[in-house]
């Protein structure tokens, strides 16, 4: 690999009004380099990617880009000079197909002037063989789960053949079959000179591939330090300025009474080949119990979380017995009445609502608990406010700071508190710690103790089979919609839920 820096940042600075997203950044990037970038959500990472790609204009310091300063107008003009990024908050148009998407800004014409939209379909195509993935380029982006999405968005910027890529928590939404196949890509991007900047909270990615290691914490950079050189404990040691205790070995939760009951359920897939999204779904959940959903992408986890919370168009086959009573939620508002509620996967789509500050997005949710004579008790409400951004150590300036100013993982902490403060008794959490960091991460977890330890019963899906094992007591294994395997704790490893997840 050439050690000399292709890229350089020099005392970069970045406010947001009173608040400091970055400051002084100064360190360099090898050329051909695959290089890390961790920090906590909220330390600057982001922002630092999106000066670099364009996004961000506006920002004190320079960067050098082979030797000389980089001056960019925008996206389209770091494109030009080769640099491109894979944004952790997915940036493609829903009502557009994929291949639009590909080529939104720059279509293919053929020799007449005419939109060639054959060779662009046989391009995305062609990336999608790539990524080793089945998205059939005509597919509208809409009726994509997060996951195709995810793989949509890395299509895009690998369409640029770019020599700069920038990718921002480019596997959160992917399990660990996607992601050994976007490492082989990489591995071929490498191979032809191309300088990886890799954002990333997974460590086992990180020091399986990187040459070094950028830790950036408020803003500042901690560290620049080549990977043979650390540890994953130091690196997250210097994250968040602390020692993060890890988990060891528990016992199972004690449970109580079922609670809920789920008997032959399914979800019909009219017009595909696979007819069923979910096919004779049947398990049951005890009080105070983490049951996890494993399962490669396209398995059914999330329709299985939508179908209990109502948040699924259509009325499932099956009986749904919660609490003791037959149910069938016609719509998320009803389920939240009865005491279950639904954390999205898809924060930006169904999580967050960009006008929102920071306090409404938690206490929207619960504002019948905070109105009295039609009018909402504003002082109550601020207080719940304050209390969940607490507890929840979401990083905010204020509870009246705008919802887009956060952190992806921050803005996910909102969504979860919002959900925390209608008090359900059952909590649906889908994949909640996607782009999360490793610190927020065990707060997370710490906090799934608590509210299990009060009666509170979960069920979690994740696209991490590490974080299923540490958390869940049982975990189902679901595969092209159907069951495959139950495993309590003691029984489960990652080899047996593979196993199982792939038939």
């Amino acid at each position: 690999m050439n050690t000399a820096p292709i890229i350089e940042f020099h005392n970069v600075t970045k406010r947001f009004h009173a608040v400091t997203a970055l400051n002084e950044v100064s360190f360099a990037v090898a050329a051909g380099a695959f290089h890390a970038i961790c920090g906590e959500n909220g330390a600057g990472k982001s922002t630092l990617m999106k000066i670099l790609s364009g996004v961000i204009g506006d920002y004190d310091g320079t960067i050098h880009l082979d030797g000389e300063p980089l001056l960019l107008t925008g996206p389209q003009d770091a494109e030009c000079q080769g640099i491109s990024i894979i944004h952790q908050e997915l940036n493609l148009v829903a009502n557009l197909s994929a291949a639009a998407n590909l080529f939104l800004g720059r279509k293919l014409r053929s020799s007449l002037g005419l939109l060639d939209q054959r060779r662009m379909d046989h391009e995305t195509a062609d990336l999608f063989r790539e990524l080793e993935c089945a998205i059939p380029p005509s597919e509208l982006v809409r009726n994509l789960r997060i996951g195709d999405q995810q793989l949509v968005e890395i299509a895009k910027a690998l369409s640029l053949r770019s020599r700069i890529l920038i990718m921002d928590e480019p596997t959160s939404a992917l399990t660990e079959s996607e992601v050994e196949r976007l490492f082989r890509m990489i591995a071929r991007l490498r191979s032809q000179g191309v300088t990886i900047l890799y954002i990333s909270h997974k460590m086992d990615e990180i020091f399986r591939h990187a040459d070094a290691i950028t830790v950036l914490r408020d803003g500042s950079v901690i560290r620049t330090i080549a990977r043979e050189e650390t540890t994953p404990a130091e690196i997250t040691r210097f994250m968040v300025g602390r020692e993060i205790a890890a988990r060891g070995e528990r016992p199972t939760r004690p449970s109580g009474d079922i609670v809920l009951q789920v008997d032959h359920l399914s979800l019909p897939w009219r017009g595909h080949p696979r007819q069923w999204k979910l096919n004779d779904i049947s398990f049951t959940l005890r009080r105070g119990e983490v049951l996890g959903i494993a399962g490669l992408m396209g398995a059914g986890r999330t329709e299985l979380l939508e179908c209990l919370s109502g948040a699924w168009p259509e009325t499932p086959g099956g009986t749904i017995l919660w609490e003791g009573r037959a149910v069938a939620f016609p719509h998320p508002a009803e389920a939240l009445q009865a005491g279950i509620a639904l954390v999205t996967e898809d924060r930006k789509r169904f999580g967050i609502f960009p006008q929102l500050s920071v306090g409404d997005h938690v206490t929207l949710s619960a504002l019948r608990d905070l109105t009295r004579a039609g009018l909402i008790r504003t002082r109550a409400e601020r207080r719940q406010a304050t209390a969940t951004i607490s507890r929840l150590s979401i990083k905010t300036s204020s509870p009246r700071a705008a919802i887009q100013s956060l952190s992806g993982g921050n803005q996910q902490k909102c969504v979860i508190g919002r959900a925390l403060l209608t008090k359900p008794r059952l909590l649906l959490l889908d994949d909640p710690t996607r782009g999360i960091d490793v610190g927020a991460k065990a707060e997370i977890y710490t906090l799934i103790d608590e509210l299990c330890a009060a009666g509170m019963t979960i069920i979690l899906t994740s696209s991490e089979l590490p974080e299923l094992i540490t958390v869940c007591d049982r975990i189902l294994v679901l595969a092209e919609g159907r069951l495959r395997g139950e495993f309590a704790r003691g029984e489960f490893s990652e080899a047996t839920l593979l196993a199982a997840a792939v038939g």
